[in-house]
């Protein structure tokens, strides 16, 4: 087992990384000390590792709540089973939500623990790898509005996240290539070594080489781990962590929620982010080529949905990181080297989300 530390004060929680975690009486006794517990997960990941997790669990109180599984159930409506349960559950302020299941799972559990009674604690155990190496770190909780994604949430860290590496082997391949992009945005962001690295190990990444799985985990976690503890809540620096976001957020509401995956949409949002940077004379085009040949070869799409670059602009104009109505972009100024900016020319942008998204903006 690895261990990544979340650096927050006496907020600070661990990232837990290995195979068999869900079955492990001793590591799950001391990620989640409550005794009062409602396990949240959905109706694919339930079947195979609820009664896992339970057993794993004996001696404590724990009641259990089944979510439809896809990203276009993570609404209120579908929170607010999570609330039903937890009143009827009679679960008082010192319960626990545990979130056993990928980023929908994790981001409505989260945002109830977050909601109920002011605030339980909450623990991520993630089974996907996007949500091992993203949405299950940092806090970040919600659900999505017909007007955009994650527009309804809050700020709520876990108590700690359990990242059992074995449940991938259940992951579906378009899950695991969606979770890929994720890890290639670190490399982007931060890290030209570790971009490296997921050149020349994708394909032991696709073929959940343990080794290689652990790596890609822990580094994912250990960069998001040090942006986090500078800038919790998204201030200044933690928003690197958005790198393709703003342009991927716009797919998966323009297309409707479950039709892109998460994953999908981010990869081609990081194209047009490499695109609209070297727009802006930061890359050049052998980088552009080194983007988009990494996402290919991870099986991600290639090319953005016809939506129309008017449509785009008008969805990103909903993205939190529009200040002053400005929107703000995470570009590359080298890969390896992101920066958060709203210091670029309109028509670089115009012309990015044309090129891509076609017609006019």
């Amino acid at each position: 087992m690895q261990r990544v530390t979340i650096d927050l004060g006496a907020r600070s929680y661990p990232i837990l990384i290995g195979p068999g975690l869900i079955g492990d009486p001793a590591v799950l006794g001391d990620a989640i000390g409550a005794r009062d517990l409602l396990v949240v997960t959905n109706e694919v990941v339930g079947p195979l590792y609820l009664d896992r997790l339970l057993e794993a669990l004996a001696g404590k109180r724990v009641r259990s709540v089944l979510l439809p599984d896809g990203e276009q159930h993570k609404t209120l409506d579908v929170a607010n089973r999570v609330f039903d349960a937890l009143v009827h559950g009679r679960m008082n302020r010192d319960a626990c939500v545990v979130a056993l299941g990928g980023g929908v799972v994790g981001d409505i559990a989260g945002f109830a623990a977050a909601c109920y009674q002011r605030g339980v604690d909450f623990v991520q155990v993630p089974t996907t790898l996007l949500a091992q190496v993203d949405s299950s770190v940092g806090g970040k909780t919600g659900v999505n509005h017909p007007g955009g994604k994650n527009l309804i949430g809050a700020f709520h860290q876990p108590r700690a996240v359990v990242s059992d590496t074995a449940t991938l082997k259940t992951l579906a391949t378009r899950e695991l290539r969606a979770g890929l992009a994720e890890v290639i945005k670190y490399g982007l962001i931060a890290d030209a070594g570790f971009l490296a690295w997921l050149e020349s190990n994708l394909a032991s990444l696709l073929a959940l080489d343990p080794e290689a799985i652990a790596h890609a985990i822990r580094r994912s976690c250990e960069i998001k781990a040090e942006i986090v503890a500078e800038d919790e809540r998204e201030h200044g620096r933690r928003a690197l962590l958005n790198l393709g976001h703003t342009f991927g957020h716009a797919i998966e509401t323009a297309a409707g929620y479950g039709e892109w995956l998460h994953g999908e949409a981010v990869g081609v949002g990081m194209l047009l982010a490499a695109d609209l940077s070297r727009r802006l004379g930061w890359l050049d085009d052998g980088d552009v080529a080194r983007v988009r040949d990494l996402l290919r070869r991870a099986g991600l799409p290639g090319a953005a949905p016809a939506i129309g670059a008017p449509r785009a602009l008008d969805l990103m104009g909903m993205d939190k990181k529009v200040l002053a109505g400005r929107i703000r972009l995470v570009l590359l100024k080298r890969l390896g080297e992101g920066v958060v900016t709203g210091d670029y020319p309109a028509e670089a942008l115009v012309a990015t989300l044309a090129g891509h998204f076609g017609g006019a903006a």
